[in-house]
């Protein structure tokens, strides 16, 4: 075999180089060594029009490109999904008033292909109480907790071995009102959360003005009211979700009405939640049409982001390590109209934002140092998105 001499390697590598910057004039991404497997996105919807129900996608985890793979139906508004910790089984809510002739709204069972990440639809159940809009399961992955926002209550729904649901185990009927008259005329749970040890649930009610806390048996799948049984953020501020930093001694709600979020610090012991800073997500004065909807820390632990509907807007926060205070980092833009929930990757490298109005997932990147999230280019079109969930591999 003959050696290029070194005139030869000079010509092989200006080419090279050459072909390289014509690339990169035009805007194409260099190639990653080592590029990661793809990941699996589910992302729940409101069904009628256009959508079919769960979508499934595939994330580049190098550049952040979407690809659509396909879509599950038979399942009225799954608009909040959550998924088992074996990663065999989806859950979603079902957000009516009315399942199967009765009262109620719906939670879903779903299982997952192993390979394809295709959903077969198991079983579901009532929730009891009407329009459930976000569910989790717990961390043994014995139980699906949800929160009914129609109805104003929690239940809890225990699964089998097979992943499939069995009737609610434990519910619990929310009572009161708070100062608004059209918006918190009664309760309204808007999500249930759970802490790290799993003994602990969290009821971000609307309604209310409260963050009702819970005693959790996952044997038993049962809820019962803790002591003290809540927290209160300023009257009017609505709370919708709920996060708790991966340090497990703060929490954050995110208050719809009021277009804040409000830090906590927790007691894990107790279960109890001692407000400590309320901070705004907008950058200006609220306005008619502005609400929030989802809230996450950055699984560093650095970041906390929020986004904002009217504003159309992600809200970035860094997170003092040591108090849990929030300090505003600015707003970007989530392209689009109505950023409902947004998902962060299990790399915490890419922010993908559910616009529902406007039908799109738009992709941004996330700088692990700043914070700061930088639009790569890459949407998908989705109708009606509402949640982003992601299979870990």
């Amino acid at each position: 075999m003959k050696t290029p001499n070194s005139s030869s390697r000079a010509v092989c590598a200006a080419l090279f180089l050459g072909a390289f910057c014509h690339a990169t004039a035009r805007g194409e991404e260099k190639p990653a060594r080592g590029a990661g497997k793809p990941i699996t996105v589910y992302v729940g919807t409101y069904t009628g029009g256009e959508s079919k129900g769960i979508y499934r996608l595939e994330l580049n985890p190098t550049t952040g490109e979407l690809k659509q793979l396909g879509a599950t139906g038979g399942v009225t508004n799954p608009s909040f999904l959550a998924i088992h910790p074996s990663q065999r089984f989806l859950y979603a809510v079902g957000e009516v008033t009315d399942f199967n002739g009765g009262k109620g709204g719906g939670v879903s069972a779903l299982s997952i292909d192993p390979k394809s990440g295709e959903l077969t639809l198991l079983n579901q159940q009532s929730s009891i109480g009407g329009g459930p809009c976000h569910l989790v399961v717990d961390k043994l992955g014995k139980n699906v907790l949800a929160a009914n926002y129609g109805g104003g209550s929690v239940c809890v729904l225990p699964i089998g071995e097979d992943g499939r649901l069995a009737k609610a185990s434990s519910f619990v009927q929310h009572k009161g009102s708070s100062v608004d008259p059209k918006r918190q005329e009664a309760p309204h749970a808007h999500s249930i959360n759970l802490d790290a040890a799993n003994r602990f649930a969290f009821a971000a009610d609307l309604g209310l003005d409260k963050v009702l806390v819970y005693r959790f048996d996952a044997q038993q799948g049962k809820l019962t009211p803790n002591d003290p049984p809540a927290a209160r953020v300023k009257p009017g501020s609505g709370p919708r979700h709920f996060a708790f930093h991966p340090d497990g001694r703060h929490a954050y709600v995110i208050n719809e009405m009021s277009c804040t979020v409000t830090a906590f610090d927790y007691n894990a012991d107790k279960g109890m939640l001692e407000p400590i800073q309320t901070i705004a997500t907008l950058p200006r004065p609220v306005e008619r049409g502005d609400s929030t909807a989802e809230v996450q820390v950055h699984p560093s632990g650095k970041f906390l982001y929020g986004s904002n509907r009217g504003h159309n807007s992600i809200a970035s926060f860094a997170i003092d390590p040591d108090t849990g205070k929030l300090t505003a980092l600015g707003n970007q833009s989530t392209e689009g109209k109505m950023p409902r929930n947004f998902g962060i990757d299990p790399t915490g490298s890419f922010l993908l934002a559910a616009n529902q109005d406007s039908g799109t997932i738009v992709v941004f990147r996330i700088d692990p140092e700043t914070g700061k999230l930088t639009p790569t280019g890459h949407k998908i079109d989705v109708p009606k998105p509402v949640c982003v969930k992601f299979l870990k591999g």
